[in-house]
């Protein structure tokens, strides 16, 4: 238990704390019991930064369309993998049940009956289902829920879900995977690229849980203060029809690639990134969304 207390948390070369607010050393050991594909590799580099290397190698163990979907396996995904595993099994291999998976193969394990949501994050590329050898699968569901973070199931056994998604957690009477309830774009979540920036940095923003495509944003977002509420107007940096004030998100990969620029006044503290939707196809899907909470006053992301 003292080495889990004292183990320390990557910073940059100056000193800096990650990108990431859950980062564990960087350091995985990954094997796709599905394809066969192994490899270890270094999240960071000397400086802090992402190891752009060492995510490529990352997508390919995962069977991820890297060129296709134009992003990485999520890099959010894969430091609260390393902080998990450091914690309850360092060095371990992180052995992995299932990866990403494409909307057509998802579709296809749901009709077989298997526990996959219509909304999965696996689609994303934001969610794995892993074991790690000797850890108790349910010891280590509830040491990733205690930490509110992200989303965790547990069907039994040692293999546990992890995603990148909005927290929440179930077992396999709550998983809900059956249900109607993701439909109408009623469970999307909307998270930035990293949880650290400094003011005027670039972000990007994202879009998960959908059901659906074909709606739309309004080009000007907020960011709000966690501890205030105060808000400040966010543009998009998103190509739009002169004078429209909806702009729409057509398919899966436009809904993952939302720019704007942080103010370069924006002071330290905590904030979160608001959106309005248009367009909404469906009166259950919400009309606006709030991201992860991030961070101003830390690392750069590179």
């Amino acid at each position: 238990m003292t080495f889990l207390l004292l183990a320390p948390i990557p910073t940059t070369a100056d000193g800096e704390p990650g990108p990431f607010f859950l980062m564990g050393s960087g350091r995985l050991h990954l094997k796709n019991l599905r394809n066969g594909r192994e490899a270890g590799v270094e999240l960071l580099n000397p400086d802090g930064s992402l190891n752009d290397a060492a995510l490529n190698e990352v997508d390919r163990v995962f069977g991820f369309p890297t060129t296709a979907k134009g992003e990485h396996i999520s890099p959010r995904l894969l430091g609260m993998v390393s902080y998990f595993a450091d914690r309850m099994a360092p060095g371990a291999t992180i052995n992995i049940e299932s990866a990403y998976r494409s909307p057509e193969y998802n579709d296809g394990i749901r009709k077989r009956g298997a526990n996959a949501a219509r909304t999965s994050t696996h689609m994303d590329g934001m969610a794995l289902d892993f074991w790690l050898e000797g850890v108790d699968g349910k010891k280590l569901w509830q040491t990733i829920r205690e930490q509110d973070c992200c989303g965790v199931g547990h069907y039994g056994g040692k293999t546990i879900h992890l995603d990148a998604g909005r927290p929440r957690f179930w077992e396999a009477a709550t998983s809900g995977t059956k249900t109607v309830e993701p439909d109408h774009n009623r469970h999307l979540y909307l998270s930035t690229e990293y949880d650290r920036y400094r003011p005027g940095g670039r972000l990007r923003l994202s879009l998960s849980g959908l059901s659906t495509f074909g709606f739309g944003v309004r080009p000007m977002a907020v960011v709000e203060s966690e501890k205030s509420g105060e808000q400040a107007p966010l543009a998009l940096d998103l190509p739009a029809p002169t004078g429209s004030d909806c702009i729409l998100l057509q398919d899966r990969k436009a809904t993952r690639f939302l720019y704007a620029t942080l103010p370069a006044t924006l002071p330290a503290g905590r904030y979160r990134i608001g959106l309005d939707f248009c367009n909404r196809p469906f009166p259950q899907m919400p009309a606006t969304a709030r991201s992860n909470v991030i961070e101003i006053g830390g690392q750069t992301p590179r």
